[in-house]
C-alpha cells in the first residue's frame, strides 16, 4: 500500500462506475486524493483524442457542485474526511499539475480509449508514478456521463446509475432541469 494516490475525473455526474474506480485506487494507498478535472473554464483545453469532453454540454457542473457531490457520495461510502482530499486537476495543462497535486504520488488509471492512453504517457513523461487499475475495449467502459446526462435531460430514470448522495446533489443543484435547458428540453 502506498502513502499517497491521485484518481481524476470530470466527474460530470458522479456514477457508479465512477465509485467503483476510485474505491478500487482508495483500497491501494492510505490517502487518496480525487481530481477534478475541468474545474473551470479557462483550465479546459480540446483534446484530439477525446474532442467532445471540453464542450459546454460535456461540463454542465461547476466545480463546486462537483466536489461537494463527490465529497458526499465518498462520506456517505463510509471514507472518513481525513482519508481523502478533493482538488482541483487541470488534466490539459500539466505545468500546472505541480500547484495542484502531489508529485509524489501514485497516479491510478483506468483505460478505455486513446484518451486514457494519451493521460498515462503523459504521467509518465512528467515523471509521475502510474498504476493502471484495469484495461478494457471502449465497448465494456459500461456507464457513461454523457448518457446519464441525456437520460436527466430528457426526464428518463436515472437517479439507479448514480450513488444515492450524488443523486441527491444533482437535485439539490438543480441539475436535471439545467441540462433539460442545455438539451433544449424543458422538464415540467
Amino acid at each position: 500500500m502506498t502513502s499517497l494516490g491521485v484518481v481524476h475525473g470530470r466527474f460530470q455526474i458522479f456514477h457508479n462506475d465512477h465509485l467503483k474506480y476510485v474505491m478500487a485506487a482508495r483500497v491501494r494507498c492510505e490517502h487518496l486524493v480525487v481530481g477534478i478535472t475541468n474545474p473551470d473554464p479557462s483550465h479546459t483545453r480540446e483534446e484530439s483524442s477525446d474532442p467532445i469532453r471540453s464542450t459546454p454540454a460535456a461540463n454542465p457542473m461547476t466545480y463546486f457542485e462537483r466536489y461537494t457531490m463527490v465529497r458526499d457520495v465518498l462520506l456517505a461510502e463510509g471514507l472518513e474526511a481525513p482519508a481523502f482530499s478533493i482538488v482541483p486537476f487541470p488534466i490539459n495543462l500539466p505545468e500546472l499539475y505541480r500547484y495542484y497535486l502531489p508529485p509524489d504520488a501514485t497516479y491510478y488509471l483506468t483505460i478505455y480509449d486513446e484518451w486514457g492512453n494519451r493521460k498515462l504517457e503523459r504521467f509518465r513523461t512528467l515523471g509521475l508514478k502510474t498504476e493502471v487499475l484495469w484495461v478494457r475495449p471502449l465497448s465494456q467502459k459500461g456507464l457513461r456521463s454523457t448518457d446519464i446526462r441525456r437520460m436527466a435531460a430528457f426526464g428518463k430514470p436515472w437517479e439507479h446509475l448514480v450513488p444515492a448522495a450524488a443523486g441527491a446533489a444533482m437535485k439539490r443543484f438543480g441539475i436535471p432541469s439545467r441540462l433539460a435547458r442545455l438539451y433544449g428540453t424543458p422538464q415540467s
